[in-house]
């Protein structure tokens, strides 16, 4: 799993400069297991740090994507961007109902990375499978409505 002090570093070697709002963004990234957008990053932090700007959420986020320590996840039906520093080789379940983007190791990803490596010469930093759906909590939730609501027939 990716450390505070390991995206820190990253940011250093890249010339950023590191205040106490851009370490506590790579606090919270390296974390979380959830999967952040820039407000909901700002968000969480802006009580402790009344100053932090969500410009600087966002270019802290957008420098640690360019450097490959955070991957982009784009939306997952909210029209907000995610991230995550989790950049080894899984899979993520993402919930189009309620947005939730999960970790799934899997095996497969690992070894897909290893067959494309191999085959393409290319050096990879990180991978991304995602996959769409529904999840246990939603289904539930979905399977509890009246049928009326179920197929969108609400007076």
């Amino acid at each position: 799993m990716t450390t505070a002090e390991s995206l820190i570093l990253q940011l250093r070697q890249a010339g950023v400069r590191i205040t106490p709002q851009r370490s506590a963004i790579c606090r919270l990234l390296s974390e979380t297991n959830t999967h952040p957008s820039a407000s909901m990053i700002w968000e969480e932090l802006r009580a402790q740090y009344p100053s932090l700007s969500l410009m600087t959420v966002y270019n802290t986020l957008n420098a640690l994507a360019e450097l490959g320590a955070v991957s982009v996840l784009g939306h997952v039906g909210d029209d907000t961007v995610h991230y995550d520093a989790h950049t080894e080789p899984h899979v993520n379940l993402a919930c189009i109902a309620c947005h939730q983007i999960v970790d799934f190791p899997s095996a497969y990803s690992a070894k897909c990375s290893a067959e494309i490596r191999s085959a393409s010469g290319f050096n990879i930093i990180g991978a991304r499978v995602v996959y769409y759906g529904i999840c246990p909590e939603c289904q539930k939730h979905q399977n509890n409505q009246p049928q009326d609501e179920k197929k969108g027939n609400n007076p």
